[in-house]
């Protein structure tokens, strides 16, 4: 797990994946899911306020979705996401915290753990990875270097 500069000391970057049941959020009572909708918005704000949340983003319907894959040089696609799945990946929170049990606590505000699942994984340093695999730097990683 890689760290990454903060105005946190010794923070770490987490994503949280959040993946809903629709068939849950259609079932809620009207309006609940614009009352949650607006929930999640004043904490996500309020966590940028702290430092805490670098991104959010929601995605479009997963019936919108394309997937693909390539075997033996082939590509091929698939109209939808990749799995059957009883929930689907509506988002995600790009959140920093000192260890995974702050960042799931952070997360688990959010109100979607309700209606589906909030996946919490460490973001991994792609120049480590880099470093590691024996890839040259990234062109901006250079340019951070010379900027120095």
């Amino acid at each position: 797990m890689g760290r990454f500069t903060s105005n946190r000391r010794d923070a770490m970057q987490f994503i949280a994946l959040i993946y809903n049941d629709p068939a849950l959020l259609d079932a809620l009572p009207p309006g609940q899911a614009d009352e949650m909708m607006r929930g999640c918005l004043a904490h996500a704000d309020q966590l940028k306020r702290e430092g805490k949340l670098l991104q959010s983003r929601m995605l479009a319907e997963a019936d919108t979705a394309r997937s693909l894959r390539v075997r033996n040089g082939r590509m091929q696609a698939f109209d939808g996401p990749f799995a059957e799945a009883k929930e689907v990946l509506g988002g995600f929170n790009l959140i920093e915290a000192a260890d995974i049990d702050e960042a799931m606590e952070i997360a688990s505000q959010f109100p979607w753990a309700r209606t589906g699942c909030v996946e919490v994984r460490a973001i991994q340093d792609f120049g480590e990875v880099r470093r590691r695999v024996g890839a040259p730097p990234a062109q901006h990683e250079l340019d951070v270097h010379v900027a120095a």
